[in-house]
């Protein structure tokens, strides 16, 4: 039988959960036009006024709402609530101009570990486990929200933050971690340097499940990390906007489960702003049904992912999306032809004697774009025989033609060249003067 931290709500009956959608949402209308000036402004410049909100097509009629409306606000003047009634601010790191703030009241603060609550409990975690916190710690959101969700399970936390890599393989070998949170990104460093030091995850530890996220990876680097680690590989998923970590997938690894009585989801096609299909990929906005200080009305996350539609084997009802497969401005077009790192790390990730890192570097050579990807090697894939060498780059270039229909310049280099990252890794670097 499979465990739930909130039966009623996690099972409750699909029609039954649109209802209870419908009446937080013709709720939330009114509450942002009555206490944000900058809601009020937006909904009367597009002509919609709450009463206008009715049924959850209704949505629709509802203007979207920008990141780059944080940051026109900022600090503060999207917030519904004084200071006062806050209990925190957290803040992007701002590297693109402005930071984007949230505030939390303390309602809104115990939704977010409530949402991380169940969402530990859909993989099994419980009261016996210890889960290592590697997301960093602060103004950014990773860090507190799986912590806060953990201590409501009821689990143990091990709040090591990231960096220090060497300290947290010790710490996860004494104290007998049994799961950790972190990007995969950083999960491979610490694969990496656990090899070094002589530790075998699988063999030296109990860690048994990892939580990754806070950047796009691919279906094949997760199988990657499994094979190399021992552990199950769960997506978890947020933004900062929203509360940072939100969801995961449960133990049937079959989708996100979104929870519905807190959170509105929409697929859309990000040029029309049309609604995809079911299964087919679209740009993901999201409405926050419950939150106090600072709800987001239809928020353009440009994240790319899909709405599944059958039921999940796990019992719980709520909406699923699959694991996003990139951002709709990371897309980078290179001779005319759209081209997502994901897809890169997809073909990189099938070929054996490829390593876990890769970097692509786009230039502008002329009047022509060039794509050129750099590759670390595996380390038992290294050959002194430069016909070796040359067939296996004639391999990987084949391969990414294949998918992305484009010639890709493929450039071999030691393993341990390129750079690891302790947070979101960089995967592309364009020096086009566009």
């Amino acid at each position: 039988m499979p465990e739930y931290w909130d039966p009623e709500i996690e099972t409750m009956p699909v029609d039954d959960l649109k209802k209870l959608q419908e009446e937080k949402l013709k709720k939330l209308v009114h509450y942002v036009y009555e206490n944000s000036p900058f809601y009020r402004k937006r909904f009367d410049e597009h002509g919609v006024s709450p009463e206008d909100i009715q049924t959850l097509e209704d949505v629709r009629k509802l203007p979207f709402t920008y990141k780059q409306d944080l940051r026109d606000t900022y600090p503060t003047g999207m917030f519904c609530v004084p200071n006062s009634k806050l209990a925190r601010f957290h803040a992007s790191s701002g590297t693109t101009g402005k930071p984007t703030v949230v505030g939390y009241t303390h309602k809104d603060i115990d939704d977010w570990a409530e949402s991380l609550a169940r969402a530990f409990t859909s993989v099994g975690m419980g009261k016996d486990d210890i889960l290592q916190v590697s997301y960093g710690y602060g103004l950014f959101t990773g860090g507190l929200g799986a912590h806060y969700g953990s201590e409501k399970l009821g689990a143990t936390v091990l709040p090591t933050s990231s960096g220090n890599t060497e300290r947290q393989l010790e710490l996860m070998k004494d104290l007998g971690t049994t799961a950790i949170a972190c990007t995969p990104s950083y999960f491979l460093y610490m694969i990496e340097t656990a090899r070094k030091e002589g530790i075998s995850l699988r063999d030296d530890t109990k860690l048994k499940m990892g939580f990754f996220g806070a950047e796009p990876w691919s279906e094949e680097l997760k199988r990657r990390i499994e094979d190399e680690s021992g552990i199950k590989a769960y997506d978890i998923y947020g933004t900062s906007e929203l509360s940072g970590p939100l969801f995961t997938e449960c133990d049937e690894q079959c989708g996100i489960h979104v929870w519905g009585d807190l959170f509105l989801v929409e697929i859309l096609d990000p040029e029309t702003g049309e609604p995809m299909p079911d299964g087919e990929t679209g740009e993901l906005v999201i409405t926050t049904l419950a939150k106090e200080a600072n709800p987001l009305i239809r928020y353009k996350i440009k994240d790319l992912t899909r709405k599944l539609s059958e039921p999940c084997k796990c019992g719980r009802t709520h909406p699923r999306i699959t694991r996003i497969s990139g951002r709709s401005d990371d897309m980078i077009i290179v001779r005319g032809i759209n081209v997502f790192p994901g897809q890169v790390e997809s073909v990189l990730m099938n070929i054996p004697e490829v390593g876990n890192h890769f970097m692509i570097i786009v230039d502008r050579i002329g009047p022509l774009d060039s794509m050129k990807v750099q590759i670390e090697m595996h380390e038992s894939a290294f050959s002194d025989k430069m016909s070796d060498m040359i067939a296996l780059k004639k391999k990987i270039a084949s391969a990414l033609k294949s998918v992305l229909n484009l010639a890709v310049e493929v450039e071999l280099v030691e393993h341990g060249s390129l750079p690891r990252s302790e947070g979101k890794s960089k995967k592309v670097i364009d020096k086009r003067k566009i």
